[in-house]
């Protein structure tokens, strides 16, 4: 079997076991991107010599007998919101186009040190703003599942080079679901660690206190090995946890939930669901306590203004956080072919500049936060916030894990809802409160809906710093709906699929 279709430990393994070389496994993911990009467009920037290059390093380690990372020469797919050094970071904006990064992010240089490939850059939304991948200045990404269809959002260029088996591995990020919910849509898994426990220094912020990088693979084990390469403390990022990174990889082969509690969020599964979505949430279910888990619902009343809030704190603090792309420092500037003043140059870069929708955000969080406004708009989203960790707490004193369905709905059409934002934010309800609270989040695959035979995906959420608690669920549900399937989900993708 070609090195494309197997999992990141399966590569891993044929590389120490020397049946195949680094530079091989990455010359056939670059093949695989030259096949089929042109169709799903999940990458910006191909690094075709840098890979080759990182790879060959990996097998000349390798031959000289030096003990590697278990990811070693092992590829990988990075959002084009991490900075690496010398190579294009655009954050799927005109603003950066052009800006190579003199400095690699704690994530990068943590990929480096595992022996990583970083095969290339992925499409985004504009500064991570989106849902749906469409507000990239460069043009939409397509799910392989189908190719009409948004791959999720922001991060939909690495979940869709996931799902098309360009990269094993892949890095996201998560303001309000921006791996969770690409990873739904796609059949592939996704994780939104514990706020603090992966280093947020390079990764060019939207949201300073939503943010969070992430692991995306194609299983849970996959995840799990990624999450242990990039986590832990970094001086360099001042929230950043000082605290040891879970054992994440023990947890998801551990497979057994028995007398575990698992909490059905009653707020998250009542109406608004899709039928597929809400069918296959509830055969999940049903494995869980074949498992021999123990599901209790909780009530989490403060999570209907969740939306709200998350929509008045993330355009505030976007709207601090972009105010640094003024034309003087970073990326492009226009209007300085004649004489005109500094604001006028700025006014001119950052209207050609910023997508529609970054600037909705920047005049959102603006208002926001103007005099007069800010205790009644910003103030009182902070405090729902803190309702909202409470919620949580509560919850977690009665279940070790909450779960629920990831999404509303499987992939909409591409365009479908591009002029409809209250629509298009409605895609995360499920997912914001995870980051309005710091917690962990995962979603992985539970199935297909019979309506439209999309994939659909199933979330759980664990405490602050007990991430270990979503792998061991997480691959315990796998580990049965495998057992039930007889194959993984994604050899059944029609677009690309595994050919």
């Amino acid at each position: 079997m070609s090195s494309i279709f197997k999992s990141a430990s399966e590569i891993a393994n044929s590389l120490t076991a020397g049946d195949v070389t680094a530079v091989e496994v990455a010359q056939e993911h670059l093949d695989r991107i030259a096949a089929v990009d042109t169709d799903v467009h999940a990458f910006l920037h191909v690094d075709t010599a840098g890979a080759l290059a990182q790879a060959a390093a990996i097998d000349k380690r390798r031959a000289a007998g030096e003990k590697l990372p278990a990811l070693a020469g092992v590829p990988l797919a990075l959002k084009d919101v991490m900075t690496q050094e010398g190579i294009p970071t655009t954050c799927g904006s005109k603003m950066l186009e052009g800006w190579r990064p003199p400095y690699d992010s704690t994530v990068v240089a943590k990929l480096k040190a595992n022996g990583v490939v970083i095969l290339g850059k992925t499409n985004m939304d504009e500064f991570a703003m989106g849902s749906s991948t469409e507000n990239s200045a460069y043009g939409p990404t397509h799910n392989p599942w189908d190719l009409t269809r948004i791959p999720g959002g922001s991060g939909g260029g690495s979940a869709a080079a996931l799902a098309s088996f360009e990269a094993p591995l892949a890095i996201g990020t998560d303001t309000g679901g921006s791996i969770r919910q690409p990873a739904a849509v796609t059949g592939t898994v996704g994780v939104k660690p514990t706020y603090g426990a992966v280093s947020r220094y390079g990764l060019v912020a939207f949201s300073s206190s939503l943010d969070q990088a992430g692991p995306c693979a194609r299983n849970v084990l996959d995840t799990a090995l990624l999450h242990e390469a990039i986590a832990g403390y970094d001086p360099k990022d001042s929230t950043s946890i000082n605290a040891p990174v879970g054992k994440m990889v023990e947890a998801a082969k551990k497979l057994d939930v028995k007398g575990m509690k698992i909490g059905i969020v009653k707020e998250l599964s009542g109406d608004g669901y899709q039928a597929g979505v809400k069918a296959r949430f509830n055969e999940a279910i049903e494995a869980l306590v074949s498992a021999g888990a123990e599901i209790v619902e909780v009530s989490a009343p403060n999570f209907e203004y969740a939306l709200a809030a998350y929509y008045l704190i993330a355009p505030s603090e976007c709207s601090s956080n972009l105010a640094r792309f003024d034309s003087m420092r970073y990326g492009i500037r226009v209007g300085d072919d004649g004489v005109k003043s500094a604001e006028e140059v700025m006014r001119m870069t950052r209207e050609l500049g910023f997508g529609k929708e970054v600037k909705r955000r920047i005049i959102l969080g603006t208002y926001a936060l103007s005099s007069g406004y800010y205790d009644a708009y910003y103030g009182s989203a902070q405090k729902v916030r803190t309702l909202i960790k409470q919620d949580f707490d509560a919850a977690f004193a009665k279940a070790d894990v909450l779960v629920s369905p990831t999404c509303p709905t499987t992939a909409f059409k591409i365009g479908e809802k591009a002029n409809d934002p209250l629509a298009m934010y409605l895609n995360d309800i499920a997912t914001i409160p995870v980051n309005m609270a710091g917690i962990g989040g995962m979603s992985l695959p539970c199935g297909l809906a019979e309506e439209d035979g999309l994939p659909v995906g199933f979330q759980i959420m664990s405490p602050a710093m007990r991430d270990e608690l979503m792998y061991q669920v997480g691959g315990t549900l796998e580990a049965a709906l495998l057992s039930k399937w007889g194959k993984p989900l994604l050899s059944s993708a029609p677009a690309l699929g595994a050919k």
